[in-house]
């Protein structure tokens, strides 16, 4: 009990967000963690030597990396462990940091330079230009806390997402052309062999997560100076 009392934020997120699932409400983060999906296909093809030709994001929840260069295999993979890893990461800062100002304004510098750089559909520049502005605005306007609780939303939608899209869109939808129906074409296997090898991977990962980065207390308290735990 007294575990779970520690967290009750945190599990109040998680149900809020899986609560509001399919409600316009979570339609900006769902776009958002799509697009940490395709920004982590982007930073592989860097990391390997290629680079960013364009990325695009849909109503529908979709997205598309086009990228030159840089390992395929490599690429591919990035997307779902990506975005997943990003999630995480963002989720340490909240918890573990009291930079959360510093890390918002980041993540919105990043954000735009993104969108100047390589998007050219209007809905995902406008969507990303909003989103950047809203960021460097938060890390600006609003208080430490607030701006702690901001991160922890978004990567806690990217961790508890990453799994409920790789099951849907590699093992429940097999026929989709997926990243792991793209890699079972290139580079063999079958796509809910990958697919199942990714979910493996997310839950381990989100469960060393939670062992190694939560301690004991990982409530926000707004009172006096300080701001958590």
């Amino acid at each position: 009990m007294q575990r779970l009392t520690g967290h009750w934020q945190l599990i109040t997120l998680i149900v809020v967000v899986f609560a509001l699932w399919n409600t316009p409400i979570v339609f900006p983060l769902k776009i958002l963690v799509v697009f940490l999906h395709e920004l982590s296909h982007g930073l592989a093809a860097i990391l390997t030597g290629g680079s960013i030709h364009s990325i695009s994001l849909s109503m529908q929840q979709g997205g598309l990396a086009t990228t030159i260069g840089g390992s395929r295999f490599l690429i591919l993979s990035a997307g779902y462990v990506g975005s997943l890893l990003l999630g995480v990461l963002l989720l340490w800062a909240a918890l573990r940091t009291r930079a959360d100002r510093a890390i918002m304004a980041m993540c919105g510098v990043i954000t735009l330079l993104v969108a100047v750089l390589y998007i050219r559909d209007l809905f995902p520049l406008a969507f990303c230009i909003a989103t950047g502005a809203g960021m460097l605005a938060a890390s600006r306007y609003l208080s430490e806390p607030v701006n702690d609780l901001i991160l922890r939303l978004i990567g806690l939608t990217s961790v508890i997402y990453v799994p409920y899209d790789i099951f849907s869109d590699t093992i429940a939808r097999s026929e989709l052309r997926s990243d792991a129906r793209m890699l079972a074409e290139e580079f063999g296997g079958a796509t809910m062999l990958w697919g199942g090898l990714w979910l493996v991977i997310s839950v381990v990962v989100i469960v060393l997560c939670a062992r190694s980065i939560l301690g004991q207390d990982s409530n926000i308290h707004f009172g006096g100076k300080g701001l958590r735990r």
